[in-house]
């Protein structure tokens, strides 16, 4: 479309046509492809309005997702809100992303100095908060963010799901904004689970173990990888999303059963090379405990060299321990009981925890070895009776949940506004404890 006008002419009936052209440019507009007309006879053509956008792009600030925070202290007193105990895995990984992120952004002015990405492995018992932190660390940079388990992924041409459909799920979190997903975090769990089953290189074909480990090398380390956008199986004939994995970090977790038993060994031998002939057997707190843990202890425990090579950040974390336990329930700002607090709140009863009860929530986590994931479940299964009887009692204003709710399956104490017990009608197997 252009801007012709046709103005009449003289006498004879002939038409003159005015020549307009870009008051920027000088191309007439026969030359363009379009021509916008503006006030007092200025025109602009498409090619230098597509100039002055690159030019406005080009001065506008990069949006980067660590506005806040900035320093590897700011990341770790974030995740100190949400992340209880820990604390060295916190201040390791604070530095490892910051450190990746500066590279991404800012590079480095010497062009003989290549800077590797940095992949994180968090080694550690089931419930000591490895998810929970990775998930933490993304929302704090507020990059895109994916999780997914290790025991679905089989080789390339074996049933199970292609290594690429990691990156389809970044990408999909992105809303397929590639350019944002290359810039995101992967969380890979139970990845102890990929480790050979011998400790000597596979004769046969491990695919859901040392080939799982192969695949993962490429997008580990960087590469233009081809994703297909439906997941699944890749064939010859679809379209593929492109991504590259070279700014994308990979933070791989595991409760590495056994492990413990491959670091104290190693240190053991340590000890008795230097004179130490007699050590005592490892608590069974001492074997949950990979805060000492090694790249050499993951190469013993059935991971091979290249792969470890691709993960240079290995941190150890150990169990949460009872007073921990106690926290992960009250103090996080996404705490357990604030967030039943705030539940109740809805029906107009206050919900309060005594002491004995926090104590006793914690021991029961630690007997069934299940750390901060189990404290969800013992919650919901301690409620779940007298949130179902709340909504249908008048005049409770307040809920106490006491110890032996948890320990001996008593009903909660339920009060009106002047502090007059108010049982109802108790549900089976529950009993009341005098005040």
């Amino acid at each position: 479309m252009t801007t012709d006008q046709t103005n009449g002419g003289g006498g004879d009936g002939t038409q003159t046509v005015e020549a307009y052209s870009c008051s920027f440019c000088g191309k007439p507009q026969e030359s363009v492809r379009r021509l916008i007309a503006g006030p007092s006879k200025i025109f602009i053509c498409n090619e230098c309005v597509g100039r002055c956008q690159q030019i406005i792009a080009d001065d506008q600030p990069i949006v980067k997702p660590h506005q806040n925070p900035t320093t590897p202290r700011d990341m770790f007193e974030l995740l100190n809100e949400y992340v209880i105990g820990q604390e060295r895995a916190k201040r390791v990984i604070s530095v490892g992303v910051y450190n990746h992120y500066k590279r991404i952004w800012f590079g480095t002015e010497d062009p003989d100095v290549e800077l590797q990405k940095t992949n994180v492995m968090l080694v550690g018992p089931t419930g000591c908060g490895k998810t929970h932190l990775a998930q933490t660390l993304a929302r704090i940079l507020d990059v895109p963010f994916a999780i997914t388990d290790a025991t679905s992924l089989t080789e390339a041409g074996y049933v199970g799901e292609d290594v690429e459909n990691i990156l389809l799920r970044l990408i999909q979190d992105a809303e397929f904004d590639i350019a944002r997903a290359e810039q995101g975090i992967i969380y890979i769990d139970e990845i102890d689970k990929i480790a050979r089953k011998s400790a000597n290189p596979s004769i046969t074909r491990d695919v859901s173990g040392e080939g799982v480990q192969q695949a993962l090398l490429k997008i580990l380390e960087g590469a233009v990888v081809n994703v297909p956008p439906q997941g699944g199986r890749k064939h010859p004939h679809q379209e593929f999303l492109q991504i590259d994995t070279s700014n994308i970090m990979f933070i791989l977790g595991g409760a590495f059963d056994g492990l413990g038993e491959i670091i104290k060994g190693r240190q053991t031998k340590d000890a008795t090379s230097i004179g130490f002939n007699s050590i005592s057997k490892p608590t069974e707190e001492e074997l949950a405990d990979f805060t000492a843990v090694e790249p050499g202890d993951l190469l013993n425990f059935g991971f091979i060299p290249e792969f470890i090579g691709r993960v240079p950040l290995v941190v150890g974390l150990s169990d949460l321990n009872h007073e921990e336990l106690i926290q992960v329930l009250t103090e996080p700002k996404n705490a357990l009981v604030r967030q039943y607090e705030a539940l109740f709140k809805m029906d107009g009863v206050e919900l309060e925890f005594s002491k004995g009860a926090l104590d006793a929530t914690a021991e029961l986590s630690h007997e069934r070895r299940a750390g901060a994931r189990g404290l969800r479940s013992i919650v919901e299964e301690l409620l779940v009776d007298v949130m179902y009887e709340l909504p249908s009692m008048e005049g409770v204003k307040k809920c106490i949940i006491i110890k032996e709710a948890v320990t001996d399956n008593a009903w909660p104490q339920l009060l009106d506004a002047d502090g007059n017990r108010l049982d109802g009608d108790l549900p089976d197997g529950k009993h009341t404890v005098a005040a």
